[in-house]
């Protein structure tokens, strides 16, 4: 890494460090239970989180996929609790005294709710951030598009960071929702571990299925099924995918593993990853007829509500590898594919209209869709290497610019690729391979006509990509010292190689140009107010030109003055302002960014970005599908869900009689009594009686 980008990488650091705390106070989720359900089906979806009080819906990317709120526990206070506990003890001396008259349904409902928030109540969460509680009631239609979504809640204050939500296209199973994670001392770690009853360690499903679960400190879940001889089983799980980083767990996200056994308990089948990425898949053709288990747990058995896992076990389709790995623009390309149960597949390349970049396509067997694929398009000319160009003196002669497809076909082989280049003229090599989920960790060398290395890099980190933690493609811009004959070298770095190994290799003069991130992917304004985002500037090729910022011209009732990011900065924060009052629902915004680069102006797109945690440490922008703005009246109040009852002058008589006419709290802490008990009283865990004789004795306290 040189000096100069060096100091950029830090300041970009930092710079994200310094946004973290400017949106500390927005509403948040940090899972979703289950995160996704099958086409066709409505289920109950549990939500953690923090600040996201007077939640009033949800919002899910995409078409055929509705949400709305049924539920929201907020976190209660000690004093909360022993309000709602002697309530408690209350309604059950009078359901005693009335056990053979009539019953009460109002009371026995109430407390039915009183019991369960204190059996889910925990006094030290594991984690304080997740124990606010949003359930809500999702419906995805039949013909709604299976893969990722993004889910939100809309609260008072906005909307919340997304997190993925998957359409999925099999029969599905959700265990039992977990209660919020208790604190683990050191040495008595067993106190918090969670208590399940033996029935609950193992279900029976039968195949396909997609198994929806959450995995608790120190523990196993089983599913049982029948598998018959011949099956070509897919064992795909969804884990970090759904949370790609937690801020306070090393390495910094779930890490599950999955392990299958057959009728006698032999392990049969085991996955800890799936190559580079954590999330674990396997291929499985059952040998015989009989009862399979498959189990998943933590590498390291660590667990909490947030270790949300979807495991989908079916003969479905799964791509394991593509070739080649993109396309030129407006040309035709045929993809070949490699995975299982992709008989009579079919893999379309993205449309002849689609402009430059990475684009997600699936295969496609009948109304089953695989796994989505990254598959780039850019302009320049594509070529393929040609066998065998294993060293300088069997080199593959190319003219630049060009992208060359191709792999590293065995364990050790090199593609050397031979240039003409002039004196002080500029180039750029450059991989992408990891970032189109190849295996293939490249290594980059350019030397001269007499073998002397010029320039070498393994690996360069793209901040472009916010949940990729290994930056394997290597990158290169050097000067050629003279005019003559270069040769850029191509490896892997592990000695590994196979046809999934490969990989696209630019080779041009530097093309100038810049990606933007906009955080968060959230925005809320005050009624005709103004608030605050962040413009971070991933530069590329030696781009050092000033960026000018702008919303997009659809961004009716949004604005922000044209400003300019200086050729010295990276990230640069900005003020918008709306005229609105309010919003009906969140508004979709899109931030622009202009350059010159010579006679031509670039036009980007900011996307949408979240910054995250991983491990205590670094920090990463995650992309977001959307930037989401709502604009609130902060004096509006919603309308109460339940009006209190009246307040006689004789109980706060009768009150100050009983606590002898001193005062006993300052108004402060009366206020912050009533507000409990206001709260209670909403949310149906106090009778008008009980909450009458609270807040009288309240009143005469001051």
């Amino acid at each position: 890494m040189n000096r100069a980008f060096g100091v950029r990488l830090a300041g970009f650091v930092l710079s994200v460090v310094w946004v973290s705390t400017a949106a500390a106070q927005t509403p948040y989720i940090g899972y979703v239970y289950p995160a996704g359900g099958q086409q066709g089906t409505t289920f109950q979806v549990k939500l953690g989180g923090q600040r996201i009080d007077g939640t009033s819906g949800a919002v899910v990317s995409g078409e055929g996929v509705s949400a709305k709120l049924t539920k929201y526990y907020r976190r209660l206070s000690n004093q909360e609790m022993s309000l709602i506990r002697e309530q408690l003890r209350e309604l059950q001396r009078a359901q005693k005294q009335r056990k053979n008259g009539k019953p009460n349904r109002e009371a026995d409902a109430m407390i039915a709710r009183i019991q369960k928030r204190i059996r889910e109540w925990v006094n030290r969460p594991a984690c304080p951030a997740l124990s606010s509680i949003a359930e809500i009631e999702v419906t995805i239609a039949p013909d709604a598009k299976p893969g990722r979504r993004e889910i939100r809640l809309i609260s008072a204050r906005g909307t919340t960071n997304p997190m993925t939500f998957y359409v999925g296209q099999v029969p599905e199973v959700t265990r039992k929702p977990m209660i919020t994670a208790t604190f683990q001392v050191l040495g008595k770690e067993a106190f918090a571990q969670r208590k399940r009853p033996p029935e609950e360690e193992e279900e029976t499903v039968t195949v396909p299925c997609t198994m929806n679960g959450q995995i608790a400190s120190g523990e196993i879940n089983r599913y049982r099924f029948t598998g018959t001889k011949g099956q070509r089983l897919v064992v795909s799980v969804h884990a970090r995918e759904l949370v790609p980083y937690i801020a306070d767990a090393v390495p910094g996200w779930f890490q599950p593993v999955v392990t299958l056994h057959d009728a006698e308990g032999t392990e049969v089948a085991f996955s800890d990853d799936f190559r580079f990425k954590p999330d674990p898949t396997l291929y499985f053709e059952v040998p015989r007829d009989g009862e399979y288990v498959l189990s998943i747990t933590d590498a390291i058995y660590r667990g909490r509500e947030d270790f949300v896992y979807r495991v989908t076990v079916g003969e479905v389709p799964f791509v394991t590898s593509i070739f080649p790995l993109g396309g030129r623009v407006g040309e035709a390309v045929n993809i070949e594919f490699d995975g299982w149960n992709l008989n009579r597949a079919k893999l379309p390349a993205p449309g002849p209209d689609s402009a430059p970049g990475i684009y997600h396509i699936m295969a496609r067997t009948g109304p089953k869709v695989s796994n989505a694929m990254p598959f780039a398009l850019d302009t320049l000319p594509e070529g393929f290497d040609k066998e065998s160009n294993d060293d300088p003196a069997h080199a593959q002669q190319v003219e630049l610019p060009i992208i060359l497809n191709g792999r590293a076909d065995e364990p050790g082989d090199w593609d050397v690729y031979q240039i003409e280049g002039q004196a002080g003229q500029r180039i750029v090599a450059e991989v992408l391979a990891r970032r189109l989920d190849s295996p293939m960790d490249s290594m980059l060398k350019v030397t001269d006509s007499e073998g002397k290395v010029l320039a070498v890099n393994d690996d360069h980190r793209d901040a472009g990509i916010g949940v990729n933690t290994n930056h394997a493609d290597s990158y290169l811009m050097l000067e050629l010292p003279s005019d003559g004959v270069y040769y850029i070298h191509l490896g892997e770095t592990t000695r590994s190689g196979g046809q999934e190994y490969a990989y696209r290799l630019r080779l041009s003069e530097p093309r100038p140009d810049f990606e933007l991130r906009v955080v968060p992917s959230n925005v809320a304004f005050r009624s005709k107010s103004g608030t605050m985002v962040n413009i971070f500037a991933i530069r590329k090729d030696g781009f050092d030109g000033d960026i000018r910022l702008s919303l997009a011209d659809d961004s009716k009732g949004f604005q922000f003055s044209t400003m300019t990011m200086p050729a010295s900065k990276d990230m640069v924060k900005i003020g918008m302002r709306t005229h609105l009052r309010g919003t009906a629902k969140p508004v979709p915004l899109t931030i622009v960014g202009r350059a010159a680069v010579g006679d031509e102006t670039i036009v980007r797109a900011a996307v949408p970005s979240e910054d995250r945690m991983q491990a205590f440490l670094w920090r990463h922008l995650v992309p977001a599908e959307e930037l989401l703005a709502t604009v609130f009246n902060p004096a509006f109040r919603p309308q109460l869900k339940r009006s209190p009852p009246e307040l006689p002058d004789e109980m706060v008589e009768a009150a100050k009689e009983r606590l002898g006419g001193a005062p006993t709290f300052t108004q402060r802490q009366v206020e912050g009594r009533l507000r409990q008990l206001r709260g209670l009283f909403e949310e149906w865990l106090l009778t008008d009686s009980f909450y009458n004789r609270k807040v009288a004795e309240c009143k005469a306290s001051l």
